[in-house]
């Protein structure tokens, strides 16, 4: 009787561990146990352990890395490039002035046959319109020869290879015409002109 006594006793008590120790193994809904470390989880955009929201991976389109928008900029304005020399181009450097800018590909037959009358009127209102080329849909190769070739070398073109500035001005098709007023405000923009609508259109730009 006295060791069947003491077997019963034993067995209560491994009983009892046993329900112990699938108890830290679950969670609360029944589920496994989390493998987490406990404490506050960071959230998405924050560092761990310091709650500071992270640096964002990617620049906003057209802005490079860690630039801000100069203060003051027109909206339209507030983008950034390289011209097809490899320098670097600000959209900021348009302001207080109208703009035309003129977005072409190299093997363009509409945009060969306005590349004469737009260098001709970048030349006329030189220091009252700036006047922009935004050259994209090829490699940097074919837009520089293009720009030799067609002479509308007197004033800037962008190498827009990605289509970040066509992108920002909603440009879906060469050659296309957009004109701004001094306050970055686009009071014209089409898809093609021919060289006598693009002659009045840059005349009322200037006033």
């Amino acid at each position: 009787m006295m060791r069947a006594g003491r077997s019963r006793v034993a067995l209560t008590a491994l009983l009892v561990a046993s329900s112990l120790a699938l108890a830290g193994c679950g969670s609360d809904d029944g589920g496994p146990a989390s493998t987490k470390p406990a404490g506050k989880e960071k959230t998405d955009g924050e560092n761990a352990g310091d709650g500071k929201k992270a640096p964002e991976k990617d620049a906003p389109e057209g802005v490079a890395p860690g630039e801000k928008n100069p203060n003051g900029t027109p909206a339209k304005l507030q983008f950034t490039s390289r011209t097809i020399d490899g320098k670097a181009f600000k959209g900021a450097s348009l302001a207080d002035k109208p703009a035309v800018l003129w977005f072409w590909a190299p093997w363009c037959g509409t945009c060969q046959g306005q590349a004469a009358q737009t260098a001709k009127l970048a030349e006329k209102y030189k220091g009252k319109v700036n006047f922009i080329g935004v050259a994209g849909l090829d490699k940097t190769e074919p837009i520089k020869g293009f720009v030799k070739t067609q002479k509308v070398g007197n004033f800037p073109h962008l190498n827009d290879q990605k289509g970040a500035v066509w992108k920002k001005f909603g440009i879906t098709q060469q050659s296309s015409y957009v004109m701004l007023d001094k306050n970055g405000k686009a009071v014209e923009q089409e898809a093609a002109t021919t060289p006598g609508q693009l002659t009045e259109q840059v005349a009322r730009l200037a006033g």
